[in-house]
């Protein structure tokens, strides 16, 4: 697994990272703790340092989860973690006395001293961002996180908060499917030495072709609500994956490995999520994927921007996305 370094910084981490939402009940159906454990210890054989969760994952269960599997292996690691939801996502909160709370609760959770990289999980757009990032970064200063980033920030949000204190990463949801931040947010992140952490380079498994139906969700899974899974939308973005597949398949890959090359090509960090080993060292292996511009240009032909149906979270959801 290749290695690079974490802008605005000297944190060296993997070029592909985890993203662990889906271990926690309540997200992607039915989870098993021992289970996810042992392919967060796969990952680290794999070469995979970066490890991304959320406090109100699981509502603390995520961290716990976590900071369990590190037991004995924390130097092996890269925590990111992200504060601002409320519990049960019932608000945000960009305080700085809020801020001073979450990050105690969150390194009682993950059973460290210090976080890698601390995110503001979703901007309050009741409280100046200078204010929410003067208080990360005392943190900073007091050893307690090693840098700052911010995720579904506007580019104009960035850099205000740049001028505070640097910041290393950016998280968005990047993939195929979700192109909305080329035109102004990367040029901003690439002329301030940010680096770019893609979360959901598969659409949510969308993009990975195991899906055939919206019934193959299980009953608890989140992605029941989301519109792009849902009626007609489902049926017009299948036609899309299938020809994702075909190019996957002259590729001798599989579409997960062709759709995740695809955001690092594009200088992306990605952190797929999954709870399986399979899909873990399916996912990893497509850090050897080199796509040459000819494919780069079949797959845009196939699946364009703003190709895919329906939006990526509910209305609700959508309103708190800046970017």
């Amino acid at each position: 697994m290749k290695n690079i370094t974490l802008g605005n910084s000297k944190i060296s981490l993997s070029s592909i990272g985890l993203g662990i939402m889906g271990m926690s009940p309540g997200i992607y159906g039915e989870t098993n703790d021992e289970q996810s454990i042992q392919t967060i210890h796969r990952a680290l054989e794999l070469g995979v340092t970066l490890f991304d969760t959320a406090d109100v994952y699981g509502n603390g269960h995520n961290e716990e989860l976590l900071g369990k599997a590190l037991q004995g292996r924390r130097e092996q690691a890269i925590i990111a973690t992200k504060f601002s939801y409320t519990p049960n996502y019932e608000g945000i909160s960009g305080h700085p006395d809020y801020v001073r709370k979450a990050i105690e609760d969150s390194l009682r959770r993950l059973n460290t001293d210090y976080i890698d990289l601390y995110y503001q999980h979703r901007v309050d757009p009741q409280v100046p961002i200078e204010e929410t990032v003067g208080a990360m970064s005392d943190l900073v200063k007091a050893g307690k996180v090693r840098a700052i980033g911010l995720s579904e920030a506007s580019a104009s949000t960035i850099r205000r908060a740049h001028a505070v204190h640097p910041v290393s990463a950016l998280e968005s949801e990047y993939s195929l499917w979700s192109r909305d931040i080329e035109e102004e947010i990367l040029p901003t992140l690439r002329e301030l030495g940010i680096t770019h952490v893609a979360y959901s380079p598969l659409s949510r498994g969308f993009i990975s072709g195991e899906l055939s139906s919206f019934e193959d969700l299980a009953a608890d899974d989140l992605r029941r609500w989301m519109p792009r899974f849902q009626g007609e939308n489902f049926d017009k973005n299948i036609q899309i994956v299938n020809k994702i597949k075909e190019i996957a398949n002259e590729k001798n890959c599989s579409p997960s490995q062709l759709a995740i090359a695809w955001t690092i090509a594009n200088g992306a960090l990605p952190i797929p999520g999954t709870k399986r080993i399979k899909y873990l060292e399916e996912n990893t292996a497509a850090a050897d994927i080199i796509l040459t511009q000819d494919e780069m240009m079949r797959i845009e032909a196939v699946s364009p921007k703003n190709a895919a149906q329906g939006a990526r979270y509910m209305q609700e959801q959508m309103t708190l996305l800046e970017g």
